[in-house]
């Protein structure tokens, strides 16, 4: 899980800012998918990347660039009968909604307001590690 913020400095003079704000975003997404299901050895990585990773690099202070990451690695099967095949469609759309959910209550346990556009998943090849990508809320950061 990934953490990330847009440019703009989270807090002023003080010891917080945005590593720490990326970071936690990234832990509280995991505590709350560990709450509802997520064995604990399903998660291997919490990283927070600031602001070193953004979603809009030609507009850094746009809120879509607040977000965690999910990435989620699966094993190539053998290939499925149409009938199973079809169900991973299914399965991928069931993730999208799930990924929406836990971003929006990340939002709110971070005091952030949850209004932003749905997540996007990135997938290369089978076998490689599929990637989804929920913004986080597009509300005002602390001054």
């Amino acid at each position: 899980m990934e953490g990330h913020t847009d440019s703009k400095p989270y807090a002023a003079g003080r010891n917080y800012g945005n590593w720490e704000l990326s970071s936690d975003r990234a832990n509280a997404a995991r505590r709350l998918m560990q709450r509802n299901g997520i064995r604990e050895d399903q998660v291997t990585q919490v990283r927070g990347f600031a602001d070193q990773r953004l979603r809009k690099k030609d507009q850094p202070l746009d809120p879509s660039n607040r977000r965690i990451s999910l990435i989620v690695q699966y094993l190539s099967k053998p290939a499925q009968p149409p009938e199973v095949a079809g169900s991973e469609k299914v399965a991928e759309k069931v993730a999208e909604k799930v990924a929406e959910k836990v971003a929006n209550k990340v939002d709110e346990k971070l005091g952030e307001n949850a209004d932003q556009k749905p997540a996007e998943v990135k997938a290369d090849a089978p076998g490689a590690a599929a990637e989804k990508t929920v913004p986080a809320a597009a509300n005002k950061k602390k001054d």
